[in-house]
């Protein structure tokens, strides 16, 4: 890989960073390519539970969309915030490493989750979206 494949991902990554932080679904799936692999490091049968539907695979830019409207519909509004710790990039690959401060909607419990947020660029667009995060923390603020 060349300075220059490091430099656009990057670069992309940055943006859809700063887009999530912005909260507009719509705007941050620009950045994800029309079909895609988007996996979360939760166990199977956990997927798209009511508590926390936004959990479970994805293939679109539509789904990317929807998942980040799901995300914000069950979290308090103004309640969140994410520390970015590291991004580490290796040609069309990047690395996210941080923490997630949300605050359940459904119960009002805060928690905090480490992540790690392994992302593939090509041609300017996110292809593979895959979540490591500490699903524990996140499944308990939701329990009943």
């Amino acid at each position: 890989m060349t300075a220059a494949t490091d430099t656009s991902t990057r670069a992309v990554v940055g943006e859809l960073l700063r887009r999530i932080g912005e909260g507009a679904p719509d705007r941050i799936a620009e950045l994800y390519a029309e079909s895609g692999d988007w996996r979360l490091s939760w166990p199977e049968d956990e997927h798209g539970r009511a508590a926390t539907p936004w959990i479970r695979h994805r293939r679109t830019r539509a789904d990317a969309a929807a998942h980040y409207r799901e995300l914000a519909a069950h979290h308090v509004p103004g309640r969140a915030d994410t520390r970015i710790e590291r991004v580490l990039v290796d040609g069309e690959d990047a690395v996210v490493l941080g923490e997630i401060r949300q605050t359940a909607a459904a119960t009002g419990r805060p928690y905090r989750a480490t992540f790690a947020l392994h992302l593939t660029v090509r041609d300017g667009l996110v292809v593979r979206h895959h979540v490591y995060e500490d699903s524990l923390a996140v499944a308990r603020a939701f329990s009943a």
